[in-house]
């Protein structure tokens, strides 16, 4: 390809990925002067695409949208991140599978035969995790309606069918419609949900979109609040460990291992590890349930010290009991060998 066809479409590329670019910075982007910029921007105009000079003290340039904007271009980063996005949309649960197939087709045809190449030799196998209970499929025309509310900060109006009935476990009670302020679409364990401030019950709530049925009108405008925890995702994950305070787990203990903090951080997504040497580190771990806490903390396969709570000794000593009584075969009972099984030196 001749140096200039891409140069313009890597400033092509740069122009669609944000909203307004500084002349200087575009220049230190593409390694040209700011001269050749201008240049280039014309060039872009003359093929039909809306660049608008931005006036200030820097000046700049942005691309607007419009019926005359001609087909956008992909660099090879793009196009490989589009397949990848598109292969693996059957795993969201929003019920665009479909769509998202036909779209990769679409996309697919009108590219060059180089990165129809990229894109046919990047095969991938979206597997969802295995649940006790799929997730459900979520309507796409939901998500859209419940993301322009939360886009447009308009008070929602909804019908809400709670979790048991919707997974078919009791009929749905006859409910009034809930009223809310929405926040934030997100996705949680393969399940969508909406997080809002529910103005009848003054509180901040989540809600299983695949219980949810909008009711239209929206509501007037609001002016959003602020999350208890600053950003979405915190508040989320400290929602979904269901503890008796904010962000804490039922059972909490705290040990020491014999393993360097750096190794045992690693494996560890929500404890909190100090260093206490260079192989030996205080490991702070929560989880739903003492047994289920002492085996975590078994699983690093190093001695350890429980420094506490009692619950989490008492934890290990049953543990222990039933591993013991495992390995022989039962309470009272030798192995099928009619002997302890060997151990490995």
């Amino acid at each position: 390809m001749p140096k200039t066809a891409a140069r313009l479409l890597a400033l092509l590329s740069l122009l669609q990925a944000r909203r307004d670019w500084p002349g200087a910075l575009l220049a230190e982007r593409l390694e040209v002067s700011p001269r050749t910029v201008r240049r280039d921007v014309d060039r872009l105009r003359e093929l039909g695409y809306p660049i608008a000079a931005l006036k200030g003290p820097d000046g700049g340039y942005r691309l607007d949208a419009g019926a005359e904007l001609p087909p956008l271009r992909f660099d090879d980063e793009q196009a490989v991140a589009l397949a990848i996005a598109l292969q693996i949309a059957t795993t969201t649960g929003a019920g665009i599978g479909e769509a998202a197939v036909r779209a990769l087709h679409t996309v697919r045809q009108v590219m060059p035969a180089r990165l129809r190449r990229r894109i046919d030799m990047l095969q991938v196998t979206a597997v969802a995790r295995p649940a006790a209970r799929p997730a459900p499929t979520v309507d796409s025309g939901v998500l859209m309606a419940l993301s322009a509310a939360v886009h447009a900060r308009e008070v929602l109006r909804f019908d809400y069918t709670r979790a048991s009935a919707a997974e078919g476990a009791g009929n749905p009670e006859p409910a009034p419609p809930r009223r809310v302020q929405p926040h934030h679409l997100v996705v949680w364990g393969g399940r969508w949900y909406l997080v809002a401030w529910d103005l009848d019950r003054e509180d901040w709530r989540t809600f299983r979109v695949d219980g949810i049925t909008p009711r239209i009108p929206t509501g007037p405008r609001f002016t959003p609040r602020e999350l208890p925890t600053g950003d979405v995702a915190t508040f989320v994950a400290h929602k979904f460990r269901g503890s008796g305070g904010p962000g804490d787990w039922p059972c909490r203990g705290e040990v020491i291992l014999d393993l360097p903090a750096a190794a045992v951080s690693r494996y560890t997504r929500d404890g909190l590890v100090e260093e206490l040497g260079p192989d030996r580190c205080r490991l702070v771990l929560g989880s739903w349930s003492w047994p289920g806490l002492a085996a975590a903390l078994g699983a690093f396969d190093a001695d350890l010290e429980v420094v506490g709570p009692a619950e989490l000794r008492d934890a290990f000593a049953r543990l222990a009991r039933r591993y013991a009584d495992a390995a022989t075969g039962g309470p009272g009972r030798p192995g099928r060998s009619g002997r302890p099984p060997a151990v490995p030196e």
